[in-house]
This record gives C-alpha cells, structure tokens and sequence, in this order.
C-alpha cells in the first residue's frame, strides 16, 4: 500500500486549490439549480469493480513486452488492486478469473479484508485451454459438438460459482469464443441449440441469491460467426434461462459504428441489462483506457443509466475490462475509474425537465445541446472532492508516482516473461 504520509502530503499540497476551484464550481451550477454537494455523495457512493487480470500488461496479437514489477500471483493483484482502491476510493471490488486467479477461498478472503476489498462477480475461462484438462477448447466449449467437452465446460462453470459463494461473489459472467471461422464450419442453429442446453445446466446451480452475466461479442476468436454474437442473441439467452439472467455490455464487442447506448437503453426497457464492462475502442475490441477515444459516447451510455435510476430492481454492475500495453496498468486503471465516474457526474447535471420536454417539442437542436452542456461541464473539482473527503488522494496519478510503488514492487516480485504472444 502507499505510505499515508506520502498521500497526506500530496493532500495537503492540493487542497487550498482545490477547495478554490470547488466553491467556483458550486456557485456556477447553483446558477443552474444545481446542488454540488448532492452530486458528490453520489459520485462518492459510486464503485466500480477492477479486473484481476487488468493489473497485468496485455499484448498484441504478436508480442508481449512485460512491464517492470508485474503480479506474480492473484495475491500480487490483490496488492496492486489494493493500491488503485486506497488511492481512488473508486474500485471497492475485484472480479477474479478462473482458472488464472485460483486459490484457496480462505486465503483469497483474508487477503482482501487486510486490503479493505471486496469481490465482484466471477469470470469462468473456456475460451482457453487450462493446464491438464482432459478435452479442449479449440472448438467450442459450451456449444461443443462433444457432450464429453460441453461437461467439462458446465462443470468449470460450477467449480467458479462454488469458489465465488466461499469468498462472497453475488454474480457469474460467461463469455464463450465459440462460434467458426468458415461458412458450414457448423450447423449454426444446433451450436446455438448446444449452448442453451449447457447454459441452463449452469444457471440451475446459481444459489438464489445470485445472478448470471452473458457477454455478446461479434468476433473474436472466431471470425466468421460467434455463438453470442449481439445484443438480440444476449436478450435470447437472458430471457431463455430465466430471471437471474442479464445481458452484458462490453463497449468493444460491438460494429464500430453500432450506438450502444440505444442497446443500454433497450435492455433497460425490457429488464435485462446486467452490467458493464468499461473500456474504449478505435477500430474493435481494442481494450483501451476508458474514455481514451470517445468519452461523449461514455457520458451518453450513462446519461441512459442515471435516467433509469428509479426503474425498481435496477441495479446494474460496472466493472473495467481493459488490455494496457503501453502504460502502467495501475495508471491505467485508475484513469480509467476516474473517467468512469466523470461521465457519471457530467449525467448527473443533464437538466432532465428540459430534456423532456424538447424532446417533447421535438426540438432537435436544443434537446441535443441541453446534454453537451452537462457533458462540457468540467467536474474535476467534483471528483477530486469526493476523494479527498473519503481519505484518498486528489490527485491519484501523481501521489502514485511520488510513491515508488512500482519501483518498490519490481525489486520484490520475478521478472514476468517476454517470449510469450498474443493478448493476455
């Protein structure tokens, strides 16, 4: 964790600014008959779950060039997960993946009270082969033509449902790969038919008090058809299986012209958006920093959340999902947890009457510029509040830096391997 002295002082060197530039802000949205400190607690309460796996440097689909003081273990992760927690006061939770993050449930458990984290839902991993597995993936897992395979795959499922309950999981995600890369590769209506049969086996063991995520995804790693390939076949299964079955929402497996907040706003409407899994794309799933490309399209994405806020039962999970090649993946994540909760502010200042009623009016123009007034508010001063009230940092990135952490943890843990290729 990173020294209190060193954030004290980091605080202490940041806050005569920042209290300026809050009343400034306040005084401007009062204008605006907004309430500033209402719009903190919010964003205070908000939390978004990290991936274990994102603490790690990714790869192209050609190299991984590994970074300095990467986790050895999931309890490395739960140290650096830990530091983006006491930093940001954004990332209460971490969602881990199996069969990569295995370990103990006692140990896992203990590990996160010391660090004051929780665990968010649990991600099975069949679109990989694990090591000493009697069948493989390479052609399907749920969906496999093989019974044998298919098995193999709910039987995983369930081993990852058994291990979240012990550590205090409330929710499985499913993401399959399978699908084909050659037309008659398969029969496309059995394969689905396959994977449905096999999903229910899984949803059957969910305990009462938890729910089921499935992903879509157009491509990738298959590249002619996937078995979950859009939002329609998610909204499918979710309904198929039953009540505890929820769509997920990644921002990067979609057509990169799709406008997926109208999928946020749908699945709304019909009671099955699950949750998300925050990242940002140019061209595919790209796994960027949230925020990095289109941060309009984010502050859009929420603006649907925020005007759903009253929908009875709606409680969707929020959790990144992100591949850093380039940067320090504590940076990253933490950028992009304040990014997340900046389009979550911004949403909250949309002035929902006069939306309505240009809406109403059909008032193009003017419906449109009543959401990029909230989206070209600056709520630096908002966020960094909201920290520092909770006893983290103003200003994360650089309290990090000034910390040594990752130098600190390069002399402790082995050096990571750098002959191994293609996306962790």
């Amino acid at each position: 964790m990173i020294d209190e002295r060193t954030l004290a002082a980091a605080n202490e060197a940041d806050e005569k600014r920042l209290r300026a530039e809050y009343d400034a802000l306040a005084e401007q949205l009062d204008r605006r008959g907004i309430d500033i400190a209402s719009v903190k607690d919010k964003v205070a309460a908000y939390g978004i779950a990290v991936p274990s796996w994102g603490v790690g440097t990714g790869g192209t689909r050609f190299a991984r060039f590994p970074g300095s003081g990467e986790p050895a273990s999931i309890f490395d992760k739960l140290d650096d997960c830990g530091v983006i927690q006491q930093l940001t006061g954004a990332t209460p939770r971490v969602s881990l993946h199996i069969p990569w993050d295995d370990a103990d449930p006692a140990d896992l458990a203990a590990k996160a009270e010391e660090l004051g984290l929780g665990f968010d839902a649990m991600n099975s991993n069949t679109f990989s082969d694990a090591e000493g597995q009697a069948h493989s993936y390479k052609f399907g897992s749920l969906s496999h033509t093989k019974k044998a395979v298919r098995a193999q795959a709910v039987e995983h499922n369930l081993y990852c449902i058994e291990l979240g309950r012990r550590i205090g999981s409330k929710a499985l995600t499913i993401w399959v790969g399978d699908g084909s890369n050659f037309p008659g590769q398969v029969d496309m209506t059995r394969q689905f038919e396959r994977y449905l049969d096999s999903a229910k086996d899984v949803y059957a063991a969910l305990p009462e008090d938890w729910r089921l995520f499935t992903e879509h995804k157009i491509f990738e790693p298959a590249f002619y058809s996937t078995v979950v390939q859009d939002w329609g076949t998610n909204y499918l299964i979710a309904k198929e299986l039953g009540q505890r079955a929820f769509c997920l929402v990644d921002l990067g497996h979609h057509a990169p012209t799709v406008n997926i907040e109208m999928i946020v706003a749908r699945l709304i409407q019909f009671g099955k958006l699950g949750g998300f899994h925050f990242n940002d794309s140019k061209y595919g799933d790209d796994d960027l920093d949230t925020a990095a490309i289109d941060p309009y399209r984010l502050f859009l994405v929420f603006n649907e959340l925020v005007n759903a806020a009253d929908v009875p039962g709606f409680d969707p999970a929020h959790m990144l999902d992100q591949s850093h090649n380039v940067t320090d993946p504590i940076e990253s994540l933490m950028n992009s947890a304040m990014e997340v909760q900046r389009a979550y502010a911004q949403a909250l200042l949309v002035d929902r009457a006069a939306l309505a009623q240009f809406q109403e009016e059909n008032d193009a123009l003017m419906a449109s510029e009543t959401l990029k007034r909230a989206f070209r508010t600056d709520v630096t001063a908002i966020l960094q509040m909201a920290r520092f009230e909770k006893g983290c940092s103003i200003d994360p990135l650089c309290t990090y830096r000034q910390s040594g952490y990752r130098a600190r943890v390069s002399n402790l843990r082995p050096k990571s391997r750098s002959d191994t290729g293609g996306i962790v």
